[in-house]
């Protein structure tokens, strides 16, 4: 417990504490320890001080290249901090080359089918969507940090930037202004993620709690698996709204003209395969393989089966004609001017964070398990960076994915050059391999985006959330529930609401407890916890679990006084007890 501490004006030893100057520095406290105050600072100090302990932990930025002696040194060392290649690419060695070239090919064998289908998701050429997996993991392999990540389209931001852009443009009727305006929402997206790893406002993305992000990536797994029900059932005409209603509804119409029995059976079976191998991928670790590759022997069956029965003739749709060549520059293509500049800025925002949350979150966890440290606002600053390019080569948002990064792991990548082993193989297949996905059926593209959405919904966290704090359920249940009823957007904006919501009331209405002194020893417990406590004589003990400021003081003088009746009724136990009250901050 904290006592009052001396302001000096007691007769102090000038010999026991360094003299007469000594008098103006120090103070001694109840045990006759000396105590020093602390040395004022000019408001400038306190102000730079307080920016340093928020943005900094405390430390000095620049620390690291004062120490250096030389300006070489320096420079180099600024280098090797903007682009981490530099630090570990002196290190590289052959054995490290086998991993990384391994886990390449096998994400590549992923990301190539899945990559289009996700374009599709995002009512976007199939071509973009290959292009998204070619120049940005190039640039995230020179300046992110994680060895891990798998960089490329991913399922949930591809389903916003499409149902966002598409409010704006129909993108078959004016498909020019929706590739310009995803390009828009891209360069926009880059920039935030950039900025706000550059300012060191990483945090801001921690609003979004781990429990609304749960409800979230499983509502929004759930709209993606209906929205492939146009391409898995053979719909023509479908929804453009991602409400679960209005999708039923769509799907129940079609029913009886609709639907086409030879896609049905192209999509059925090959999900089922996904979903075992992927089932047999899970349980025996080294059989990881069969569900990274299924995906592209799904296509490269599915494809052949099309061909040889004509099968385009009688109803299933196919990928048609996907653009042969590397990306072609599309700065000129952005809006830098005009009402869409605005209407890009804002889509680009939401999809940023989103992508940058999900790269962030996945990047922490093969971080932790292979037991490296991850600089969390180098890779906003990495992914900005590598959106911002995308953008001018025809790219739309990239990020990390779970499933890709999953797979990329369990391969044996040791480096992120296995981004740049992913690169050439779809770079190879963009010169060399397009014209064959002509009779790709649809079919196949939505069991494959189906079938990956899957492992979004996590039950399990769901539960556990359940049972350690309800509210935080509350929160996860609402992002799902607005997901699965409304939209993505709306979905987003509830998470957020109810994380902040969740903040403002830890904040200002905070968690106390009454607490008591466990017998012959010198530590203090929960009395609702612990039996044996006894309280002390002439001291009610409050442990509040929060600063105390000004939103919340007056909630804990209430709290005081009910705790202090509480401690009336357990002083029988332990003695007697007056109003005295000590506060102790958790």
């Amino acid at each position: 417990m904290l006592r009052a501490v001396s302001d000096g004006g007691e007769n102090l030893n000038g010999s026991d504490v360094g003299g007469s100057r000594a008098l103006s520095h120090y103070s001694m406290d109840s045990t006759g320890y000396s105590v020093s105050f602390l040395p004022k600072k000019s408001l400038l100090e306190e102000f730079s001080s307080a920016l340093k302990d928020m943005f900094f932990a405390g430390d000095d930025p620049l620390r690291q290249y004062k120490e250096q002696p030389s300006w070489s040194k320096r420079v180099w060392l600024s280098l090797q901090h903007v682009f981490p290649v530099l630090e570990w690419g002196r290190h590289y060695t052959l054995s490290k080359f086998k991993g990384d070239f391994i886990a390449g090919l096998t994400i590549a064998s992923l990301c190539i089918p899945q990559d289009i289908g996700y374009s599709k998701l995002a009512n976007l050429p199939p071509e973009i969507g290959l292009y998204s997996s070619f120049v940005p993991p190039l640039i995230y392999t020179l300046m992110g940090s994680s060895r891990d990540l798998a960089i490329g389209p991913v399922a949930v931001v591809s389903l916003l930037l499409g149902s966002q852009l598409q409010n704006e443009f129909d993108p078959k009727t004016h498909p020019l202004e929706y590739r310009r305006l995803a390009f828009t929402a891209t360069f926009f997206a880059g920039i935030t993620q950039a900025a706000l790893g550059f300012f060191r406002l990483g945090f801001i993305i921690e609003f979004l709690s781990h429990a609304a992000i749960v409800g979230f990536m499983a509502g929004a797994a759930i709209t993606i698996a209906l929205q492939q029900l146009k391409g898995f059932l053979g719909v023509r005409k479908f929804t453009t709204n991602t409400d679960i209603v209005s999708v039923m509804k769509s799907i129940f119409k079609s029913a009886h003209h609709g639907w086409n029995w030879q896609t049905i059976l192209i999509g059925a079976s090959f999900l089922g395969f996904l979903l075992v191998t992927k089932y047999i991928g899970k349980k025996k670790k080294k059989l990881f393989w069969m569900s990274a590759t299924s995906p592209l022997i799904s296509v490269i069956i599915s494809t052949f089966f099309v061909y040889i029965t004509r099968a385009d003739k009688h109803g299933v749709a196919v990928v048609k004609n996907i653009e042969k060549g590397i990306n072609p520059p599309s700065a000129s293509l952005i809006y830098f001017s005009g009402p869409f500049l605005l209407k890009g800025f804002k889509i680009g925002v939401v999809a940023g964070l989103i992508a940058l949350t999900e790269a962030i979150a996945i990047g922490r966890t093969f971080a932790a398990m292979k037991d490296y440290q991850l600089d969390g606002n180098k890779e906003m600053v990495a992914l900005g960076t590598m959106n911002v390019v995308a953008s001018l080569t025809s790219c739309y948002i990239t990020t990390g994915g779970f499933g890709r990064s999953a797979v990329n792991c369990a391969a044996g990548c040791k480096t992120a050059a296995s981004n740049i082993v992913m690169s050439i193989v779809v770079l190879l297949t963009l010169l060399f391999i397009t014209p064959l996905f002509k009779y790709t059926p649809n079919a196949i593209l939505s069991s494959i985006i189906i079938s990956a959405v899957l492992g979004l919904i996590d039950y399990k966290a769901s539960y556990l959330i359940w049972k350690v704090d309800k509210l935080d359920f509350l929160a996860c249940l609402g992002a799902f529930l607005g997901v699965v009823f409304s939209s993505v957007e709306y979905g987003l904006l509830i998470a957020v609401s109810i994380s902040i919501a969740k903040i403002l009331i830890q904040a200002t209405r905070p968690k106390t407890a009454l607490l008591g002194n466990l017998p012959r020893t010198a530590i203090y417990k929960k009395i609702e916890q612990y039996q044996e406590v006894t309280t002390v004589p002439g001291v009610v003990i409050v442990q509040v679990d929060s600063a105390i400021y000004f939103t919340n003081s007056n909630y804990v003088k209430e709290r005081k006084e009910v705790l202090s009746s509480l401690n009336l009724e357990v002083a029988g136990r332990g003695g007697r007890t007056t109003t005295t009250t000590e506060i102790s901050p958790n």
